[in-house]
């Protein structure tokens, strides 16, 4: 794995874009603090930079520095969830302004997979995972779902995982007011 960590670094460094393998379904990615890599991201999907996109963090200790204030209860949803659960968060910072939403909210899910986590840490920075679709596309199940538009649009492709054939599911979304208020954008 340590070959193709090193690789992917080098792309998301440099202001590229990859393909990977997730805790949910291939995503495209990208430093989430570089405004240009959102932004060919948002191009190659075709997306309205209004549609605003999650990030990955390897723990909960990250989300402190990119959301102002994380509502107590924020912690044992994480926690307590038994599936990958994103959270979308009021009063974001220290992301690329083109990632944050327009309402100043961004979504953050505390990854669970070993490649993209060590990728994290390695960046010290969060990434961007948005499916590996054109927008308005179905998501792609397995690596062979994703469109040749999207293969030759990146600038990176992670070799590991392309033959596994358990189907993958997208993460759940809620959106977690600064008061408390919850409400379950995706189960």
């Amino acid at each position: 794995m340590k070959e193709y960590l090193e690789k992917a670094l080098e792309v998301l460094k440099n202001g590229g874009i990859i393909l990977y393998p997730t805790d949910t379904i291939w995503g495209i990615g990208c430093d989430a603090g570089n405004p240009e890599a959102v932004k060919r991201i948002y191009d190659l999907k075709k997306r309205d930079d209004s549609k605003s996109m999650i990030v990955l963090v390897e723990n909960t200790n990250r989300i402190t520095r990119h959301v102002r204030e994380v509502p107590e209860v924020a912690w044992d949803l994480i926690e307590l969830s038994d599936k990958p659960l994103t959270v979308v968060f009021d009063r974001a910072y220290n992301l690329a302004p083109n990632l944050i939403g327009e309402d100043g909210s961004i979504g953050i899910r505390v990854c669970m997979d070993e490649f993209c986590n060590q990728l994290i840490k390695k960046l010290n920075r969060p990434i961007v995972s948005t499916s590996a679709n054109i927008s308005g596309q179905a998501s792609p199940r397995f690596y062979n779902d994703i469109s040749n538009e999207i293969r030759v649009g990146v600038d990176h492709i992670v070799n590991l995982r392309r033959n596994e054939t358990t189907i993958s599911q997208p993460s759940s979304i809620i959106r977690l007011k600064n008061d408390g208020q919850i409400t379950i954008l995706r189960k």
